[in-house]
């Protein structure tokens, strides 16, 4: 079948067409635009609403490919975002026919399929607002999130009139010294005084150790009367389990009477936090008629949190509570729609009070201009300090320039090298064995480290090796992908030790991933661990942090896999004293800034990047775009 607008043949029994499809659907499905899938629901609900015009069938489509790709809505006049095709192996969709402006957004208005504008008729499936069309559910989860924010922001001035401002002055210098961190010091301020905080800040900026000293702040200001109800949650168990145990590390630093009042609170994941109801995934126990018992919700790893799931915690909060936000906007977001955290931090500012009420509680402690200040009527606290590398190391300026789309700064870093920095240009698809034999050197120095380890029965030791260095990837499959790539470093490793360990499923030295999560074990989807021999002729699995072990005897362990190589989703949250990032072709949709600066963030000593530089510049340059309209403001118009 020859597409009118010169894309590739498609076979007539590729299940990616969608057969008896309208002209114009049938075009952009055969283009790699839209997939079957969407062009069915938008039949479908033209369908049932009687709507025969394939431009509005076309928009539709493009909304359910809009939020299966990670957005809210779909914006119809960025024709760039529109025309990039989801297959990497698509060709470009240059020729493709598109409506004509004008009369494609008055179809749309005209359609008994559309609800138009904020007070349009609630019973239709589709909502067009200011030139984005949504489903009409995630434009109500969007409504629902912006006025639960705005709502909490508008009580800061109610706040601030019954707090003795000394008391709280008092405990905020107290537990944070006058050598810290001050922008450390203004995030457990702004707890105090708002009901809703973002705290923000790229990997190893103390974002942890500002929540624990900030809920001692809150205990210590507002839990006089009555302790406060704490809770600590997180998108996933790994990164709920990981919050837990660096909360209470930095609690234990306090003195006893602040780690009495704050007690040792558990981390849960948001779902069940919320409460799981049989038969539902979209519905929970605690909602709008049935609040959450807590004071205070600290959520960490926020980036990950969907719209939908943050529209249900929102309701879920009693009105008084306060919510803290925690996260870096400028790592992978969630894997389904939303980019919640990223729009609360961009949005314009919202409410007035609390700079100058803040200017009022800690003068002088307010270092941060413009953009910053600004950012902090809405509760938002950037932190900018970095703890995890050494303060003169060039993965910083890296990260910096990559975070800011500054290509020519990251290929020009990247290039300088040093100790610190890597760049390993291939000339051919496949990397050749001169180009990939820095990492073949750091992937057996750790391999080999670890299987000694664990052969030995050294848990510590192997732990302490599978942080050595880790290899990242962006696909699963493919030349670029975890497989190809986790197959040959197993291939070096066992080389290297004399083994073929690939033949027997259980052996010292193995290195773990779970990919589910578990209760019983307190194993998470994401931890990694290594099989070390026991001392008495069995094996034991050892997970968690060297310093204290938790060993798991294999037939306990949830499903897992071998993990020589991991996607750089799979490795958000974690650290290693040095990465690898193999980098997919310069035309790989996968390929963004987020995913470099992600990875790049991983590493707390040295960052090797393989691939081109091309490459390097497309990452840079292609910010992940999910489409919302949470950061933009909304006015309703004034009734006459």
């Amino acid at each position: 079948m020859n597409s009118p607008t010169g894309v590739a043949e498609v076979l007539e029994g590729d299940v990616r067409l969608a057969l008896h499809a309208e002209p114009l659907l049938a075009e952009h499905n055969r283009a790699g635009i839209v997939s079957a899938a969407d062009v069915h629901v938008a039949r479908r609900l033209g369908a049932l609403a009687g709507e025969p015009d394939e431009r509005v069938r076309l928009a539709v489509a493009l909304a359910v490919r809009a939020v299966r790709s990670g957005s809210v809505c779909v914006e119809l006049d960025d024709r760039e975002a529109l025309a990039v095709p989801e297959a990497e192996d698509a060709p470009p969709a240059e020729d493709l026919r598109w409506p004509e402006a004008g009369g494609w957004r008055a179809a749309i208005e005209g359609s008994p399929l559309v609800a138009v504008g904020l007070d349009g008729p609630p019973d239709r499936p589709v909502r067009w607002v200011d030139g984005r069309l949504y489903l009409d559910r995630y434009w109500r989860h969007e409504v629902a999130v912006r006025e639960a924010v705005d709502a909490r922001l508008a009580g800061i001035a109610s706040d601030v009139e019954t707090l003795d401002l000394a008391q709280v002055a008092g405990a905020v210098r107290r537990l944070f010294p006058a050598d810290g961190d001050t922008r450390q010091r203004l995030a457990a301020a702004t707890a105090v005084l708002s009901r809703i905080t973002v705290l923000t800040g790229r990997p190893g900026t103390g974002k942890t150790t500002t929540v624990a000293r900030l809920l001692a702040v809150l205990q210590d200001v507002l839990g006089r009367q009555r302790p406060l109800r704490i809770a600590l949650a997180a998108p996933t168990g790994k990164a709920a389990a990981r919050l837990q145990e660096a909360v209470a590390e930095a609690l234990g630093g306090l003195e006893a009477a602040d780690q009495e009042r704050v007690g040792q609170p558990a981390a849960t994941t948001v779902h069940r936090l919320l409460g799981w109801r049989p038969g539902s995934s979209t519905r929970f126990k605690h909602n709008g008629r049935h609040h959450l018992p807590h004071d205070v919700v600290v959520v960490d790893e926020t980036s990950m949190v969907s719209l939908p799931l943050m529209a249900r915690l929102l309701e879920a909060l009693r009105p008084d509570a306060r919510l803290v936000l925690v996260g870096d906007p400028d790592q992978l977001a969630s894997v389904e729609a939303g980019a919640v955290l990223g729009d609360l931090v961009a949005r314009p500012p919202v409410a007035d009070a609390l700079p100058g009420a803040l200017d009022g509680l800690v003068p002088g402690d307010l270092p941060v201009p413009g953009e910053d200040r600004e950012r902090l009527r809405n509760g938002v606290v950037r932190l900018v300090t970095v703890h995890r590398q050494r303060p003169d190391s060039a993965i910083l300026p890296l990260a910096t320039a990559v975070r800011e789309g500054d290509a020519e700064a990251a290929v020009a870093l990247l290039r300088a090298g040093g100790a610190d920095l890597e760049l390993v240009e291939v000339a051919g698809e496949r990397p050749d064995d001169d180009e990939v034999a820095a990492l073949r050197a750091d992937a057996v120095a750790a391999g080999t480290a670890l299987v000694a380890a664990a052969r030995a029965g050294d848990a510590q030791g192997a732990l302490r090796a599978l942080e050595r260095h880790r290899l990242l990837v962006a696909h699963r499959r493919g030349p670029a992908g975890r497989l190809h790539w986790g197959r040959l470093v197993g291939e070096w490793v066992a080389e290297a030790v004399g083994d073929e360990p690939e033949h027997s499923t259980w052996y010292a030295g193995r290195p773990l991933l779970v990919t589910t999560n578990d209760r019983d074990t307190g194993l998470y989807n994401g931890d990694t661990g290594v099989v070390v021999d026991d001392g008495r002729g069995g094996l034991v699995a050892a997970f968690g942090k060297p310093e204290a072990p938790q060993l798991v005897r294999p037939h306990r362990l949830p499903d897992v896999e071998t993990v020589h190589a991991m996607t750089v989703h799979r490795g958000q949250g974690s650290q290693f004293d040095r990465v690898t990032l193999v980098l997919p072709p310069a035309a790989s949709p996968l390929l963004t800034r987020e995913l470099l600066y992600t990875a790049v963030t991983r590493a707390r000593s040295h960052v090797r990047v393989i691939g081109t530089e091309d490459a390097v510049r497309a990452a840079v340059w292609r910010p992940v775009r999910r489409a919302s309209g949470l950061r933009r403001p909304l006015d309703r118009p004034s009734s006459s």
